[in-house]
């Protein structure tokens, strides 16, 4: 019997971890759960939990652990994650993953396959720095490589692309710290539990999708 596919990415800022979710959502059906889309769905729905996050973050305030834990747990409550899901920016630290690791059997679901999508901090910047949002259905573009057919218009809406805050320099350089300090000993942490998959982030987008499936159809977890 085939059991839900429950899957996490991590990887440094730009490693491409939003990209493959979403190519993996659409090959298997299920959804790609991102936490900064979440959150802000609960702020602008006005749930109890969204307003305590909005409260947390109109002081200059770090939405707790436990604000975040839950808004991802009443997410994967949904009926459209009933065969999986594909979690994107959860969990960021230890405490968040050992909360992931007892909400998950309690919710019926398997321990996650965790994808470590792994390239070098030089390559990860340019990515970054090149990358342009349209302003309006936030596609993104890069351009040293994915570019617009028409420079700085959206192809999917003609909405105009920018640079956004958190692509600028000086804001990536404090998101690696970040990433260092908080985010990286969940690599660790799973590799542990024999839950890790390491993943060559400097590949292309595509090649990088087919060694994930390679490792998903060769994984013991999809079967009961």
């Amino acid at each position: 019997m085939k059991l839900p596919l429950t899957v996490v990415f991590l990887g440094a800022p730009g490693a491409g971890k939003g990209t493959q979710a979403r190519v993996l959502s659409g090959e298997y059906g299920i959804p790609h759960v991102s936490t900064g889309d979440i959150l802000r769905e609960a702020i602008k729905l006005r749930t109890p939990l969204g307003l305590e996050a909005q409260k947390k973050m109109d002081a200059g305030e770090l939405v707790t652990d436990e604000t975040v834990c839950l808004i991802v747990e009443e997410r994967l409550r949904r009926s459209d994650c009933s065969q999986g899901f594909i979690l994107d920016g959860f969990p960021r630290t230890i405490s968040q993953a050992e909360r992931l690791s007892e909400m998950l059997p309690r919710l019926s679901f398997p321990m996650p396959i965790v994808f470590h999508i792994n390239a070098g901090q030089e390559e990860l910047i340019k990515r970054l720095t090149g990358r342009r949002t349209c302003s309006v259905c936030r596609q993104i573009y890069n351009i040293h490589g994915q570019r617009p057919r028409i420079e700085g218009q959206c192809d999917v809406c003609g909405g105009r692309l920018e640079l956004r805050e958190d692509d600028k320099l000086e804001v990536i350089q404090g998101r690696f710290t970040e990433y260092t300090n908080q985010t990286q000993p969940l690599i660790q942490y799973y590799r542990e539990r024999g839950l890790l998959f390491e993943i060559n982030g400097a590949k292309d987008i595509r090649s990088i999708n087919l060694d994930i499936l390679s490792l998903i159809k060769s994984s013991k977890v999809l079967t009961n």
